[in-house]
């Protein structure tokens, strides 16, 4: 008999099916269990008591060609009802309204137990920038607050 020179993939077919069968376990396990930094300290607003979370540790990146982070944003004290508006940037300042407003980006939507946003960002972060939250009530009543950058947003 004449010994069979097996090429890579007779030898290696079973072990790579199985590997193409584990991997989605492996990724399903990773978006169940998502690991997020930790939430900033909460500020007084008004009536409400935000904090903000950044949804993770890496510069902005383009979205529908303009700049953005990820937060998550929750409200410990007020009524989510009562905001008519609500707008996050980063910067050395907050956006004036009537610049917010003509985007759609840097918005908070969700629901009252969490509100997500794509603030708007410049593509690098520096030193002089914050987070700035601009929020209006149904009553015409402007707040704003700031968050100072982290060590770790920073590049």
């Amino acid at each position: 008999m004449m010994a069979q020179n097996k090429g890579f993939w007779q030898r290696h077919k079973y072990k790579l099916n199985g590997l193409v069968l584990v991997l989605p376990c492996w990724f399903l396990y990773q978006s169940l269990t998502p690991q997020f930094p930790p939430a900033w300290p909460a500020q007084q607003l008004g009536s409400f008591e935000v904090a903000p979370m950044p949804l993770n540790l890496e510069p902005p990146y383009a979205h529908h060609d303009e700049y953005v982070k990820d937060f998550y944003l929750t409200f410990s004290q007020g009524d989510i009802s009562s905001i008519r508006q609500a707008y996050i940037n980063i910067g050395p300042a907050a956006l004036p309204l009537v610049q917010l407003q003509q985007g759609e980006e840097g918005i908070l939507h969700g629901s009252r137990h969490g509100q997500h946003v794509h603030a708007i960002a410049p593509k690098t972060l520096s030193a002089n920038d914050k987070v700035w939250l601009t929020l209006q009530t149904w009553q015409g009543e402007l707040l704003t607050t700031s968050w100072s950058l982290p060590p770790q947003l920073l590049q």
